[in-house]
């Protein structure tokens, strides 16, 4: 398989380098020129995850999206789902045909309240059949340093999702395949509001009691939705067969994005809670977490589904409609159990 990487941020090199280390040669777009010339004479990054090298000859460096995707098989998305619509808006409608696609975007297009299969089925007309999708528990921090991670890889044709992850088995990194392709993406969506929520708390000094029953109330209320949105998606994907929602890409993902220090989400919340406004936080972090945009996306994209989400609900008007954090975690504890 010929791999190409659509982003240059961490993620996106993290995934370069699992790839590189498996000796697969890959075809990569940064937007950055500058980037690349770094990338090329230092091996390295510049902008993130510095510590993870690279053999260059294994690497085709391009700042033209369209040259990159013609040059593969297999395209990894790996850009902040923010950005998703600037880069790929102005290719071709038959840019992608032929092609495997995989998201790591872990995101929702904040303009459309889409998926990013839902977005490229309506501007590309691309199956869902030949779409997938890559998720964690996984930090880039932890792939640069190498301690051991799994990633999990899911789509409607897990043979071929296995295939493809089977690329990225490595010394480090361990692989589960999935077929929940619809409902890993909402996951990864919710993990991340929910890991936002935590950062808040913590802002707010509430304690690791608070913390742990603030998250296993999280994880039933993303089951809960995940059921519901299934059953919305009916046809789409292959709903009779059981899903495991303690499984690492469900509850492992969210432990990890509500614990972690390396979280973003984490410590964007963290800012709120102990004050900060959005825009100040995201000066102070250079960076808007996913999860701002997900809390407002997702509340809306919850309005016809109707499932049970207080949690989601409450961080999405502390970051939305101005309601005080200290004031949405105390309606946060009466419904906690």
């Amino acid at each position: 398989m010929q791999f190409g990487i659509i982003g240059g941020g961490s993620w996106a090199t993290a995934l370069a380098k699992i790839l590189t280390d498996s000796h697969h040669h890959i075809h990569w777009w940064i937007r950055n020129a500058d980037a690349i010339r770094y990338i090329q004479q230092r091996r390295h990054n510049p902008h993130y995850l510095s510590a993870a090298n690279f053999d260059t000859q294994l690497l085709s460096l391009s700042t033209n999206a369209a040259e990159v995707i013609a040059a593969c098989d297999v395209v990894i998305i790996a850009v902040p789902s923010a950005y998703v619509n600037d880069i790929l808006s102005t290719l071709p409608a038959d840019t992608f045909k032929g092609k495997k696609i995989v998201s790591a975007v872990k995101g929702i297009l904040p303009e459309s309240n889409q998926l990013l299969n839902e977005y490229l089925a309506e501007k590309f007309r691309f199956p869902l059949q030949d779409y997938f999708a890559v998720l964690g528990p996984c930090h880039a921090e932890e792939v640069a340093a190498e301690k051991l991670s799994y990633l999990t890889f899911s789509g409607k044709d897990e043979a071929t999702a296995a295939a493809i992850a089977a690329c990225f088995k490595g010394d480090y990194l361990n692989i589960v395949v999935n077929h929940d392709i619809i409902g890993v993406q909402y996951a990864a969506v919710l993990k991340n509001i929910y890991a936002l929520g935590a950062g808040i708390a913590h802002g707010l000094e509430y304690g690791d009691n608070f913390l742990s029953v603030y998250i296993a109330n999280a994880a039933n209320e993303m089951a809960g939705f995940l059921q519901k949105a299934m059953q919305s998606h009916a046809g789409e994907t292959d709903c009779e067969k059981d899903i495991n929602y303690n499984s690492s890409v469900y509850l492992g993902d969210l432990l990890v994005t509500c614990y972690s220090l390396y979280s973003r989400n984490r410590m964007f919340g963290n800012m709120i809670g102990k004050g900060y406004s959005v825009k100040a936080a995201t000066l102070e972090l250079n960076m808007v977490a996913e999860g701002y945009n997900a809390s407002r996306c997702m509340y809306q994209t919850n309005a016809p589904i109707q499932a049970n989400m207080p949690v989601a609900t409450a961080i999405y008007r502390i970051l939305w409609e101005q309601v005080p954090a200290a004031e949405g975690f105390a309606g946060i504890e009466g419904i906690l159990v």
